[in-house]
């Protein structure tokens, strides 16, 4: 305290930090990733652990019998869904009812902003399903979930047999203290939003559905079945949901203390666990899993349909079955298992951590143990903003013209590729998802243009001064951002610090223009999220060629939008609204004359 209390002291420390500020900064950087790559290195993480005392002993009795019975359900429900050429909405009625649940159905619909190439659809119409099996030895003051998605074609047909099974199953059972909601959603994601919102009588997206008849109690846990065959070799769980939230760590330690204790082969990010972290396969292999999680959270889409329930505070995650032709064969019985044990809550999950990164099933990363990472990065920006701060004045009027037009331009981004794609439509031979995805390339480009534009109205053009001012004030604006960022989704913050924390502490208008601009470039937001695309498919050992990964970029940005306006995804506005106008900010800097 003396330290900073006494003028002397501080001033010369002061003077330290800016006499050594470019070492610093590069000290931090480097510190910062090699903290982040090191978090996978197994003795630096901690192990899983139970904190939810009710859940703390897996010593229940799995005696869920019926695999065949679950296989020829699922087969009869293909065989009618065939036959209707979609949802077979009257047999899973029918069905249901004759497995003794009070079985309720809610029709939606909803018109896409601009039609879903991936999955071609524009006008979508449906009608969920559901059961309830309500509690014998409570209140029903308390709900649990398991949910199914109707897909296309012969997708996920095995998961609604098995539903309609375990269904029969626990309908049998006396121990039950909270109702039990099997639900059939139909148009996977839009389906589950529409469920969710008429559960729980909000109308966040401008959907339209139909009030729901029946209500269970209030909804304590989660999980969605997606299973890929008839025979399930081992279990994959999906945890990231929307805008990166993740459930509490406790169902994940469910999930694997009931695989472990059954001898199910189970995976996380679709990646088997390996036991030899001190060998150099072992550190990759970990690296790999936890920097799969890195983007699939920081994408800020939901990963299933569990992903719609976090936004409701309901602990959620998706249970896939995958057949990868291992010679050994798993069951139903660790989802009996973990509903037994939800069974026993006496409250919601809460002890546990929902902050977390996983570079495997058994160990986790805690929020204190990856956030100093980001904290050496943002310190950065703190150094710079001291550094500038000496040698300028306070002047923000000054450079308002390029923050007011450089928002001006997100706003742009934001709000015209929706309302414009008519037009492009009527003038150019392209459809209206190329027509989004052009016109918000096109504005993102003609951003590039914005240092022409602005000098012509700065009071101060040509000044030193001038120049400073603006990287101070973004600098302190790029710091407020990323860090506000880093609480919500720590992911998304650290990638966008990675490539925008060394543009904001080294620009200046006295670098080389042409390979500074190049750089720039490189390290601007849309770059980053094609670098992203190809890193994912590497890391999912999925490699493509260029030309797919160009494809599959222009879909990933269509994706993005359309997440934003049906399920409230924030990571679109918060790139078109805030990161590229503070980008743009950088840009003006460089080619300040």
């Amino acid at each position: 305290m003396g330290l900073l209390s006494d003028p002397n002291r501080r001033r010369a420390l002061i003077n330290l930090l800016t006499r050594l500020n470019a070492p610093i900064c590069v000290v931090c950087y480097i510190a910062g990733l090699a903290w982040f790559m090191g978090l996978a290195f197994e003795p630096f993480t901690l192990r899983t652990y139970m904190s939810e005392n009710a859940m703390g002993s897996t010593m229940v009795e799995e005696r869920f019998p019926a695999g065949e019975r679950a296989l020829s359900t699922g087969r009869e429900f293909a065989a009618h869904k065939k036959k209707v050429g979609g949802m077979p909405v009257d047999w899973l009625v029918k069905t249901m009812q004759a497995r003794g649940l009070e079985v309720f159905t809610q029709s939606f619909s909803r018109t896409l902003p601009f039609p879903d190439e991936n999955k071609e659809r524009y006008m979508v119409k449906g009608t969920n399903v559901y059961g309830i099996l309500r509690a014998p030895r409570a209140p029903r003051t308390e709900a649990l979930v398991l949910s199914a998605p109707c897909s296309l074609g012969d997708n996920n047909n095995q998961a609604v047999g098995l539903l309609i099974t375990l269904a029969q199953y626990f309908r049998n059972q006396i121990y039950w203290a909270k109702d039990i909601i099997f639900l059939v959603n139909e148009h996977d994601l839009i389906g589950m939003q529409a469920w969710l919102e008429g559960y729980h009588h909000t109308n966040t997206t401008g959907m339209d559905w139909s009030p729901l008849q029946g209500r269970g109690g209030s909804i304590q846990a989660a999980l969605s079945l997606e299973l890929s065959s008839d025979v399930i070799t081992s279990l994959d769980l999906v945890l990231e949901g929307l805008n990166g939230q993740l459930p509490n760590l406790d169902l994940v330690n469910l999930f694997y203390a009931f695989c472990q204790k059954i001898g199910v082969v189970c995976t996380i990010q679709g990646k088997l666990q390996k036991n030899d972290w001190d060998s150099l396969s072992g550190y990759s292999h970990a690296v790999q899993t936890m920097m799969l999680m890195v983007l699939k959270q920081a994408s800020g889409r939901p990963w299933g349909d569990h992903g719609l329930f976090l936004r409701y505070h309901i602990e959620a995650a998706t249970i896939k079955g995958i057949n990868s032709l291992r010679p050994y064969k798993t069951d139903a019985t660790t989802i009996e298992g973990m509903y037994r044990k939800l069974n026993n809550l006496l409250e919601r999950l809460h002890q546990s951590y929902f902050f977390y990164l996983m570079p495997s099933l058994s160990h986790f990363v805690s929020i204190g143990y990856y956030m100093p990472a980001f904290g050496l990065l943002a310190v950065i920006l703190l150094l710079r903003a001291l550094d500038l701060n000496r040698t300028s004045s306070p002047g923000v009027l000054s450079v308002l013209t390029p923050l007011v037009i450089s928002h001006a331009t997100g706003v742009a981004l934001y709000t015209l590729p929706i309302r414009f794609q008519e037009m492009a439509v009527e003038h150019f031979p392209v459809s209206e998802t190329e027509a989004v995805v052009l016109t918000a390339i096109t504005i993102y480009t003609a951003g590039l243009a914005l240092p022409h534009n602005t000098h012509r109205l700065l009071s101060g053009e040509g000044t030193e001064q001038g120049w400073r001012v603006l990287k101070l004030v973004s600098v302190l604006y790029l710091a407020v951002l990323l860090g506000c960022t880093a609480l919500i989704n720590f992911s998304l913050g650290f990638i966008l610090a990675i490539t925008l924390v060394p543009v904001a502490a080294f620009i200046t208008p006295h670098v080389p223009k042409v390979l500074s601009a190049f750089i720039l470039v490189i390290l601007s937001p849309a770059c980053t999220l094609l670098f992203s695309v190809f890193f994912f498919q590497e890391l999912q050992e999925m490699p493509i060629s260029f030309q797919d990964g160009l494809l599959l970029y222009l879909s990933v940005i269509s994706q993005g939008v359309l997440d934003h306006s049906l399920y409230g995804s924030l990571v679109y506005p918060l790139i078109s609204l805030l990161v590229y106008p503070c980008w743009l900010l950088f840009w003006n800097i460089l080619f300040w004359k």
